[in-house]
């Protein structure tokens, strides 16, 4: 099921965190993988990327897209990935239309851009929401909208691409330990208050996001379209 021999595969934001496990597992299992990020090149990353072919891209602008987009020839599965916030700011406009621009409008320019390969190969999307997608993040404003408007962005996308052989599907994970989150190590005590929400009482791992955006790719999942697959120890059954 999880064989993606032959197929070509793009992670935005794939240099690091959960963009990172995703596009090794792809590499892992056969597949021609690109990714992006917003460094000059692979070797300023801590993370081996020479498994994967780079594209320097800042998906908040829309020449940078553009020529992203322009650049792949062949395309099966898309992982809309990218994503930002922005910390104690986010009330404040500028950031908060920054916040928009990277975590939805570069969503729908991609893959508006890229779907004639998707239609052309039958393939699919894979858009990593967050439980911000269905819960209020206190003093999180732009990233609660954002992540809000990749549901519906995503069930947008199902919708259209269903008479075009076209699947696309939201992961939306709980509280992962990646760069965004390393900041609650400064604050034991208000991580271990924080851990004590997840009914697991731990935070996930990136490696564990990466085998669900396979399994939505893969033939396993050929009729799931529309759809939000929550990971996150069981965060919003409360």
């Amino acid at each position: 099921m999880n064989d993606f021999g032959g197929k070509h595969v793009l992670v935005t934001g794939g240099s690091q965190g959960i963009g990172y496990e995703t596009a090794k597992a792809f590499s892992d299992a056969g597949a021609t993988v690109t990714i992006t990020g917003t460094r000059a090149s692979a070797s300023d990353y801590e993370d081996d990327l020479s498994a994967f072919h780079y594209i320097q891209c800042d998906v908040s602008d829309d020449a940078q897209r553009a020529a992203l987009c322009d650049g792949i020839e062949q395309l099966d599965v898309l992982v809309n990935n990218a994503g930002m916030g922005g910390g104690a700011t986010e009330f404040e406009m500028d950031t908060f239309r920054r916040v928009l621009e990277v975590n939805l409008m570069s969503i729908h320019d991609i893959t508006t851009r890229l779907f004639p390969l998707l239609e052309k190969s039958g393939g699919n999307i894979v858009n990593i929401g967050s439980c911000a997608s269905f819960l209020s993040i206190p003093n999180a404003p732009a990233y609660t909208t954002s992540k809000a408007a990749v549901l519906g962005i995503t069930r947008a996308q199902a919708d259209h691409g269903a008479k075009r052989g076209v699947r696309a599907n939201m992961v939306a994970p709980g509280f992962i330990e990646t760069r965004m989150t390393s900041g609650l190590d400064e604050n034991a005590e208000f991580k271990a208050k924080l851990i004590r929400t997840i009914p697991m009482r731990r935070m996930g791992t990136p490696d564990e996001m990466a085998p669900i955006v396979l399994f939505l790719a893969s033939d396993g999942a050929s009729y799931i379209t529309g759809q939000s697959l929550i990971a996150d120890g069981g965060l919003v059954l409360h």
